[in-house]
């Protein structure tokens, strides 16, 4: 690694890309979203390119090329990660940087060696990776080089992973493609049922993240959404609570739960008594879900915690690993 070779650890997540600067900490954190016009020239990227969403004119594809945790389409990826890097500061002078990049561990050699790629083309001198569970679980904050059992969710947009972790290795990791853009989804599909209403994704969303839980609440909380009724196609507005929203996601949490229950089933009886003694530990965007932890805590036993900033735990670990290489190089894959 060249002394003015510029270090970046990048979370390339469906739903967000956070980025993280050997030196600096996170200094890029934004969606993982990318607005081209009709000649594939960028008009938006990120936070702008989200404002825009469900309001572009047609001639305008508004695309997020990260779908499931890998790679949808290569060259609007490309285009993305080549506009983070640069505006993270990591292309400024005649250095190209090296990167590190977290990816599920789920995906195929294939799939990953096309995240590899997209990191080249955008400008990388060197592009390795790092499964999302380890880093997730080193940045929070977790003693994954002890003999000790470590469980880490991580719930991403288009992936949950659930991983038991001791001496810096996965003992044990089952990963579904149900996590953040489900919940999304099951409510565009609530109302639709319930009300006849339709909401795009960014309504959504804005409705998961101000009202939703996994667990009751002290007291049920409120908010007015306005679509387009699936009637008389004009616009209405409604007037619904938490507790519609938790039945909602109710499926999707329930799928996840069964992810979490399956992991625990293979998990080695001394690494088991470990996770009973420590609890679990969740991140990601998903965790941000009010009540999460306590909803799996009541269906499992568990004592479960929520990283101090579980949307930054991938790149935080793997801008932790970048400080620390040599005593985390085996866990890279190179």
């Amino acid at each position: 690694m060249s002394l003015f070779t510029k270090e970046l650890a990048i979370d390339l997540g469906t739903a967000n890309t956070v980025v993280f600067m050997k030196g600096k900490g996170i200094v890029l954190r934004e969606p993982t979203i990318i607005a081209v016009n009709s000649q594939k020239k960028i008009v938006a990227v990120g936070n702008e390119a989200k404002v825009m969403s469900g309001r572009a004119p047609f001639e305008i594809n508004i695309s997020r090329p990260i779908r499931d945790g890998v790679i949808a389409d290569f060259d609007t990826t490309q285009l993305m990660l080549d506009y983070f890097i640069t505006k993270a500061g990591g292309k400024r002078g005649i250095f190209r940087p090296l990167i590190l990049i977290g990816v599920p561990c789920g995906i195929t050699q294939v799939e990953k060696k096309a995240v590899i790629e997209a990191a080249i083309h955008a400008g990388a001198k060197q592009a390795i990776t790092i499964n999302e569970p380890l880093a997730a679980a080193i940045g929070a904050g977790l003693a994954i080089d002890e003999a000790i059992g470590s469980m880490i969710i991580d719930i991403g947009g288009g992936t949950t992973e659930v991983a038991v972790i001791s001496l810096k290795g996965i003992v044990v990791v089952k990963s579904t493609r149900i996590a953040g853009n489900e919940m999304t989804d099951a409510i565009i599909t609530y109302l639709r049922r319930q009300y006849s209403l339709l909401v795009g994704e960014t309504t959504a969303e804005q409705i998961k993240i101000k009202i939703g839980t996994a667990y009751p609440i002290e007291k049920e909380e409120k908010m007015e959404v306005r679509g387009r009724d699936l009637v008389d196609g004009l616009p209405k507005s409604i007037i619904i609570n938490s507790e519609e929203i938790r039945k909602a996601l109710q499926p999707v949490l329930e799928e996840v739960l069964d992810t979490i229950k399956s992991t625990l089933e293979i998990t080695p009886p001394e690494l088991s008594a470990d996770i009973i003694d420590k609890g679990i530990m969740l991140s990601g965007g998903g965790a941000l879900l009010r009540n999460l932890d306590k909803f799996i805590t009541q269906r499992t036993g568990l004592l479960v915690n929520v990283a101090e900033d579980p949307l930054s735990s991938v790149a935080n670990g793997a801008g932790k690993v970048l400080d620390n290489f040599k005593y985390f190089k085996e866990m890279v894959n190179q």
